[in-house]
């Protein structure tokens, strides 16, 4: 019994430093994109003042309609019937159309706050700076680095057998 305590709570510690490890990575990128962001768009002190409150807010808005979009997506996957289905398809789209609404706002809430060059570099430097963590991901994931054949880190091929030495 003891030992089944003890294992239990190593099972909690190990899932509480996960889960701090995850906060902290979190941390990590978000202190990246602020300095990327920055950096790319060359902010003045009273435009940055003016212009990260509302990017947070933005942001904030982005992650609660990711995460509504994602729950309508997982619940019309568990769809039963039509009829549930129907209403199931319309709430997802209704989810997605939201974030879609927060873009269109975001850029002209951006746009009382920076001169519209500085917005037309915010929107290139989000996507600049996505597709520079996506690249990163991909770094270091091929075979025997975590990456299985097939798989995400391996671009989906199949390994090559043609010079793999015979062992007939």
């Amino acid at each position: 019994m003891l030992t089944l305590t003890l294992l239990g709570s190593l099972a909690f510690a190990q899932g509480r430093q996960n889960k701090k490890d995850g906060n902290d990575w979190r941390e990590k990128m978000r202190a990246e994109q602020v300095a990327f962001i920055t950096s790319e768009l060359d902010l003045t002190e009273s435009e940055a003042q003016a212009f990260w409150p509302v990017y947070n807010e933005v942001q904030k808005q982005r992650r609660e309609a990711f995460k509504a979009a994602g729950e309508a997506y997982m619940a019309l996957e568990k769809g039963v019937n039509e009829k549930d289905v129907a209403s199931l398809l319309e709430n997802y789209l209704s989810a997605k159309k939201a974030g879609e609404k927060i873009e269109a706002d975001a850029v002209e809430n951006y746009k009382k706050v920076l001169p519209v060059n500085k917005v037309a570099k915010l929107l290139l430097a989000e996507e600049k700076f996505r597709q520079k963590q996506i690249h990163r991901l991909g770094q270091g994931r091929g075979p025997g680095q975590g990456g299985r054949p097939g798989g995400p880190g391996n671009g989906g091929r199949q390994p090559s057998l043609e010079n793999e030495p015979s062992t007939m």
